[in-house]
């Protein structure tokens, strides 16, 4: 059964002290999560103890639960099998991109956690300063080193997110791009990562400028959301264009274009933060 989506999600370090009923399991190979399939969507595994699901694990940890009024939490845990392992019947092993609409939006925020602390537990088993074996903490989500006392934390990458509005005689348009990555025909807002000593303002100015060439103004917060792809936080921003014209970042940028609300291309799927974002603008602009 999959997991309603009214439950919230409670992060912890430090696990029960006994199994209780059935647990989720967000079971990965490489960065590729193990799930069953649910009619058109996925759930992840699900057992009281992992030695029940019959998987040789390479490591394990605690993530928090899910909880409800009324209702027993329900514990979540992320671990790495090797990627040689053959799977059980009925269970694959797929990209977090492919199950972004196939998984419960909170069973997909736990596994966009999960990817990231599997990948840091598996990149930080030793010391960078000095090569000793790191140790876990008990109460926090950290790792020190035993001999020289560096301490690591996972890694998170902020970078900006940012709708750019044209007001002109046609009304208002929106700035979106298409990436050489995207699937063909999709556009979307600009975004690029905070470099370091970086204001998230200063970044929004500078990727707008380096993959369009163009100058904005009124640069606003609206919102976030993780993204685990690999460990980003995305941060939301609006800004009104202040001039110049379009001059791409050709390694980056394939095309760009004003869009009115009625008038968009392909866009990002929901529940994105650009598609957010996007929805914002036509709600504004749209003019019902």
């Amino acid at each position: 059964m999959s997991t309603p989506i009214d439950y919230t999600f409670q992060s912890a370090v430090t696990p029960p002290a006994t199994p209780h009923d059935p647990a989720h399991w967000f079971v990965f190979q490489d960065n590729n999560l193990l799930v069953r399939q649910n009619g058109t969507g996925a759930e992840v595994l699900r057992a009281a103890v992992l030695e029940e699901l019959g998987l040789p694990i390479v490591r394990r940890q605690y993530l928090g639960h899910l909880h409800r009024d009324g209702q027993p939490p329900v514990y979540c845990y992320s671990a790495e099998t090797d990627p040689a392992t053959p799977l059980p019947e009925g269970v694959s092993a797929e990209g977090l991109r492919q199950l972004y609409a196939r998984l419960p939006d909170p069973i997909f925020q736990i596994a966009g956690r999960a990817v990231q602390v599997v990948d840091w537990d598996r990149t930080h088993q030793f010391c960078g300063r000095c090569g000793s074996q790191m140790e876990s903490l008990p109460t926090e989500r950290a790792k020190k080193c035993p001999a020289c006392g560096l301490t690591n934390f996972p890694r998170l990458s902020p970078a900006i997110i940012i709708a750019v509005v044209r007001h002109t005689e046609e009304g208002p348009k929106l700035l979106l791009a298409r990436n050489h990555r995207f699937p063909a025909g999709r556009y979307s807002v600009i975004a690029g990562f905070v470099e370091p000593g970086e204001s998230l303002e200063e970044c929004a100015q500078r990727e707008v400028m380096e993959e369009v060439g163009i100058t904005i103004q009124n640069v606003r917060y609206v919102a976030s959301q993780p993204w685990p792809f690999p460990n980003s936080l995305m941060l939301g921003f609006t800004a009104e264009y202040a001039g110049g014209e379009f001059v791409l970042e050709e390694a980056e940028i394939a095309e760009a274009g004003w869009f009115a609300a009625d008038a968009l291309p392909q866009l990002p799927p929901p529940p994105s933060i650009a598609r957010r974002l996007i929805d914002g603008f036509v709600a504004e602009f749209g003019g019902g």
